[in-house]
């Protein structure tokens, strides 16, 4: 059986940006009623989002889903925190690496899994300003690199 790819829903492009990607996580994300329709329609935004572990459970802050047009009543507060899911044996990991390493977990990007959406978990370490300027520098002189040789072809 062939594997279906994975539609990226939305990107946090600001966290690679401002964040070094240490190790990548799948979790699941709980949504109520109309937040499933407003996501299939792209109404999603991880900008500003960050996880935290409280209780043994892992929930997603800032993360906006923009109500469902259709929802009337039964539209849920866009900002809410929302629940993810995730087996109990990494949550208690990655907690003690957010607690010891003064890591960050940040929500990298949504995405449908077959039927079902999930969200790419970041378990991050905080750039300085420097690693910032560094990045930037590299990426111009790859763009020029690529430009000088699509015009020598040309």
């Amino acid at each position: 059986m062939p594997q279906k790819l994975n539609k990226t829903i939305a990107e946090n492009r600001a966290a690679r940006h401002e964040y070094f990607v240490l190790e990548n996580l799948e979790a699941g994300i709980e949504l109520k009623g109309t937040e499933v329709k407003s996501v299939r329609m792209g109404g999603v935004n991880l900008k500003d989002s960050w996880c935290e572990i409280k209780d043994g459970e892992i929930f997603v802050n800032g993360m906006h889903i923009s109500p469902y047009e259709k929802g009337n009543i039964f539209n849920r507060d866009p900002r809410r925190v929302r629940r993810l899911l995730m087996h109990k044996k990494e949550i208690r990991r990655l907690y003690d690496k957010v607690r010891q390493e003064g890591l960050t977990l940040i929500p990298l990007r949504l995405y449908y899994k077959d039927s079902r959406v999930k969200v790419d978990v970041g378990l991050c370490k905080g750039k300085k300003l420097y690693d910032k300027r560094e990045d930037l520098a590299k990426k111009q002189s790859q763009r020029d690199i690529e430009r000088a040789v699509k015009d020598r072809q040309h």
